[in-house]
């Protein structure tokens, strides 16, 4: 509606302007043609002495700049000039009467207007030429400086709806993510009420099922715990990144095919500003993608490097791998190669790191068949 509403306006106005502008153009020919048969009533009726200064007194009544030249285009006479106002080479103002300038001028005047003619002495013809006035040089501009307006006004309301519309989404997904963990936290307690029971009710060889049961509810407290913190300002804390990486990469290990090996590297007491709760998603996220790209057979490789300021996890796989032209793609929400998936993994672990851990999240390096490898960086 805007960009419709803009078009009328933009449009009206420029065809009114060209209608005026052409309304001034006749006008301003039509003065001109009436002061030089003034001129040529008063050339008959007067002494030819006074035939200049008759003509230049009718000439500078005239609000436009003008040129009076012969049929060499030798410029007579002119109004509204002046070559002392023009700059030389050395950028300095000409004090002296440069022919040049006038020559210019008169060539713009040629290309607007059809020169005047008349005949001051029978069979002597001079040639009047004329710029547009000021009034109607600033008319033929104003409709492309209320277009430039109107587009910055589209722009603006653009930003301004689109930031609207970005926020309220914003505020269904936070209030969805609460709502869910919510939910979330009634089964979780009972479930994990259920399994102190079985502790008490099963012999000790089956007791290590029920830890891991225990392990997988916890794991759901933690999924729960995170959907609660979306939309907060989370609490960044120093921690151990190897640590933090050997907890995670223990709980994935054991509901992972053997087939995939998993390998911890690097700075063992490096240490970064992260949240528990989100950076554990970050890990688990970029782990189960490797996973799904290996397939049957392969090895993830983690390995924590420690520069300064900066703390580098580089986790690689010998999965699919990943094209150049899509390094910045798989970041975007929706980009998927599963016929499963939602497309929202990355796009999420992308957002964790730069929006709530200043950080930042790119590929590395990939080769098709051959594998991946993403790199975390982080502030220690």
């Amino acid at each position: 509606m805007l960009l419709i509403f803009a078009a009328i306006i933009g449009l009206s106005s420029l065809i009114y302007t060209n209608i005026l502008v052409s309304k001034l153009q006749v006008e301003e020919k039509q003065k001109i043609e009436l002061r030089i048969e003034a001129t040529k009533q008063l050339i008959k009726a007067t002494d030819g002495e006074f035939i200049v200064f008759l003509f230049e007194n009718i000439i500078n009544n005239n609000d436009m700049a003008t040129i009076i030249a012969d049929s060499n285009d030798v410029v007579l006479h002119s109004r509204g000039l002046d070559s002392t106002k023009t700059f030389d080479a050395n950028n300095e103002p000409n004090k002296i009467y440069d022919p040049k300038y006038f020559q210019e001028q008169l060539a713009i005047m040629k290309e607007q207007h059809e020169p005047i003619i008349y005949e001051v002495i029978p069979g002597e013809k001079q040639f009047i030429y004329y710029k547009d006035s000021s009034i109607l040089m600033q008319l033929k501009i104003y409709p492309y400086f209320q277009l430039a307006i109107i587009a910055v006004f589209l722009f603006v309301s653009y930003l301004a709806f689109s930031a609207s519309r970005k926020s309220e989404q914003n505020r269904v997904w936070v209030g969805l993510a609460k709502e869910t963990a919510h939910q979330l936290g009634t089964p979780i307690s009972s479930l994990l009420a259920w399994v102190e029971h079985l502790k008490n009710k099963i012999s000790s060889q089956d007791l290590s099922i029920v830890e891991e049961m225990e392990n997988d509810i916890k794991k759901l407290e933690i999924v729960a715990d995170r959907f609660s913190k979306i939309g907060s300002v989370p609490v960044l804390k120093s921690e151990n990144v190897y640590d933090t990486l050997e907890r995670n990469v223990a709980y994935i290990r054991k509901r992972t095919s053997e087939k995939i090996s998993f390998e911890i590297t690097g700075d063992k007491n490096a240490t970064a500003q992260i949240n528990h709760s989100l950076f554990d998603w970050v890990i688990e996220n970029l782990c189960n993608n490797a996973i799904n790209a290996i397939g049957i057979q392969g090895a993830i490789k983690l390995n924590i490097i420690q520069q300064k300021n900066k703390v580098f996890i580089d986790i690689a796989d010998t999965g699919a791998g990943i094209p150049k032209s899509k390094f910045e793609t798989v970041f975007e929400p929706g980009y998927t190669t599963r016929k499963r998936g939602w497309g929202l993994g990355l796009s999420l672990v992308r957002r964790i790191i730069e929006n709530y851990h200043n950080g930042q999240i790119v590929v590395k390096e990939s080769v098709v068949g051959k594998g991946s490898t993403f790199r975390i960086t982080l502030h220690a």
